[in-house]
């Protein structure tokens, strides 16, 4: 890489680290990055998934109050991320790209709805005797796992659905649902990262390095500018990310 690749390759892991600690897609922002320097799609996006897993622990430590208590849901929810983030590398290297892409914007969108409505929706489903839980859920299990095979795969705007589906099945602050967020977007890279590297999958170490660095940065600097906003302005950034994910995508 020449030194202004290494420059941008390094900004682009601080900005996806900060919005993927905030919200979520930062692979949105890094992904093309890589590229733009010359890797190709699947190298690029198995070195950013190698690159941003410290990046989102590193946020969720720095969300470490709002984790506190939530050491059942977690673990629970993180057998559920983990074996979704297994089956989802495994089919980066067999499946077309198009087979998911496709329906990554529906998505999203179903995700934004969650998050932009999801008290309606719960005061909906409440006057119909059901509720959002403060445990687990076998809908919520399920919905994590499949989140996990996206996020193995891909995992651009993992973070809004996750968020998404949390607002809905699990009652609890959007703080602290976005603390769990990040250990479990955190959790689902590692997975990923590992079996890539354990089946002999091509990582570009200096890219993934570079972003890993900026990501790191990203990581405590995201959760020092999360944790401080407010619940309907977290909301209101999760859905303009979102929606630019959408478009981003789509075009």
């Amino acid at each position: 890489m020449s030194a202004w690749q290494v420059v941008l390759t390094v900004l682009a892991g601080l900005w996806a680290g900060t919005i993927n600690t905030v919200v979520g897609s930062g692979t949105l922002v890094s992904f093309p990055v890589l590229l733009a320097v010359g890797l190709s799609p699947v190298i690029a996006n198995i070195s950013n998934t190698v690159g941003l897993f410290p990046g989102s622990l590193v946020g969720a430590y720095g969300y470490r109050r709002e984790l506190a208590g939530q050491g059942r849901r977690a673990i629970l929810l993180s057998v559920a991320a983990v074996l979704g983030a297994v089956a989802g590398a495994l089919l980066l290297l067999v499946l077309p790209h198009a087979a998911f892409d496709a329906i990554v914007p529906v998505l999203i969108g179903l995700a934004l709805v969650l998050v932009v409505f999801g008290k309606r929706i719960n005061a909906w489903l409440a006057a119909r005797g059901r509720h959002a839980s403060e445990h687990v859920t076998v809908g919520l299990w399920i919905a994590m796992l499949l989140t996990g095979v996206y996020g193995g795969y891909f995992g651009a705007a993992q973070g809004v659905l996750q968020m998404g589906l949390f607002g809905v099945f699990l009652k609890d602050d959007i703080q602290r649902h976005n603390a769990l967020k990040n250990l479990l977007a955190g959790l689902i890279n590692l997975v990923a990262a590992v079996v890539f590297v354990v089946i002999g999958a091509r990582v570009n170490w200096v890219a993934a390095g570079l972003i890993a660095v900026g990501s790191i940065a990203g990581g405590v600097l995201g959760a020092r500018i999360g944790r401080r906003l407010p619940p309907n302005v977290l909301r209101g950034v999760i859905v303009v990310v979102g929606v630019a994910a959408m478009v981003k995508l789509l075009v």
